[in-house]
């Protein structure tokens, strides 16, 4: 392997090519010891997405949405286990350090979402956010697309359900708060580990663990309803927390639980094996080994509902853990329900739209 690229808060240590590219490249000593020097710092690049649309709709029998929003292409918080990584691919970019510093934003995405709401054929159903990246990463503090996006769903009366890592989500409490008491919204804060030090590591521009339990105490004080997702479940590093999480969340005001068990899927599995060699040697084989017990004995496995949840008796001790303590604290319950009749289109140029009358 060569020299790790070792950044400080960054995730990734390598930057290969991406899956499509037809050429890639290797850092090569010139002879002055040039691959002892440290790595110039590594800034984030901002780049405008030209997207025409900004709803992708799937058909996924294992997701609980059919449409979803993702604000931002890459992610500021760099954690090295993102199963999003491998979209950069497409762009032309590497799933490594590119997928955490070369960051598209959509500016016109809250006009796009007026504009698809609009349309004569639209129906309403719940809108996901954050279900591939974060839509409340480091940029939005400046970009602010999120909130517009927000601005948008509160005045259409549109349901949405948010997943975050984020703090960042309480400066919309006061649009979430209003949202939240006509059954319009829920938000699943994701917390992978309640260790700082191992959260530093695997997430790095991610909120700490406090303050993200904090961040969904204050959701719950505002009236919005909150769970937890425990994702992912990450073998020898962090199952051995999953009771904690649940119960600390639990404490915080959590409705429910969720969680995923650690996903890898393509170039993924070799970035999160390179991080585990760099940061963890004495437990990388345990880990990868506890990874394909639960994938069929590979790294990944994308069948629908095994590619959530696993396989074979360790992803099932997992499943019998979580039940149990989900029942024990009474956070064995659906994700709370999102209300659809409450729809309006937006107006159009400021008057009413015609769809009014249909």
């Amino acid at each position: 392997m060569p020299k790790p690229l070792i950044h400080k808060g960054r995730g990734s240590i390598s930057n290969v090519a991406g899956r499509f590219e037809k050429q890639s490249g290797q850092a090569e000593d010139d002879g002055w010891g040039s691959l002892d020097a440290e790595p110039p710092p590594l800034q984030t690049e901002i780049i405008v997405d030209s997207s025409k649309s900004v709803i992708t709709y799937n058909d996924s029998p294992d997701i609980p949405f059919d449409r979803s929003i993702n604000p931002y292409r890459g992610c500021g918080h760099g954690c090295i286990y993102c199963f999003a990584r491998p979209t950069h691919a497409y762009l032309g970019y590497s799933a490594g350090l590119d997928f955490e510093s070369r960051i598209l934003i959509k500016p016109d995405a809250a006009r796009l979402l007026r504009e698809e709401l609009g349309k004569r054929k639209y129906r309403c159903a719940p809108l996901a956010l954050g279900s591939n990246t974060d839509p409340y990463q480091p940029l939005e503090r400046q970009q602010r697309i999120m909130r517009q996006i927000l601005e948008v769903l509160a005045e259409t009366r549109h349901p949405l359900s948010i997943v975050t890592k984020s703090a960042l989500i309480e400066r919309d409490l006061d649009i979430l708060s209003e949202m939240a008491g006509q059954g319009l919204v829920w938000v699943g804060m994701s917390i992978t580990t309640l260790d700082r030090d191992l959260a530093r590591k695997l997430e790095p521009r991610a909120a700490a663990p406090q303050r993200r339990l904090d961040a969904l105490s204050r959701l719950r004080q505002a009236g919005v309803p909150a769970v937890v997702m425990v994702a992912p479940m990450i073998p020898v590093l962090t199952d051995h927390e999953l009771e904690a999480i649940v119960k600390a969340a639990h404490a915080a005001g959590a409705l429910s639980a969720e969680y995923i068990l650690l996903r890898l899927p393509l170039e993924v599995a070799d970035l999160f094996e390179q991080w585990l060699h760099q940061h963890y040697p004495l437990k990388a084989e345990h880990v990868m080994k506890r990874v394909r017990d639960s994938r069929g004995g590979k790294a990944y496995d994308a069948a629908f509902h095994q590619r959530l949840r696993g396989s074979g008796g360790y992803a099932d001790l997992i499943a019998q853990r979580f039940r149990l303590i989900c029942k024990k604290l009474g956070m064995d319950g659906p994700q709370p329900p999102l209300r659809t009749d409450l729809f309006r289109k937006p107006s159009a140029g400021g008057q009413m739209s015609f769809d009014f009358f249909d």
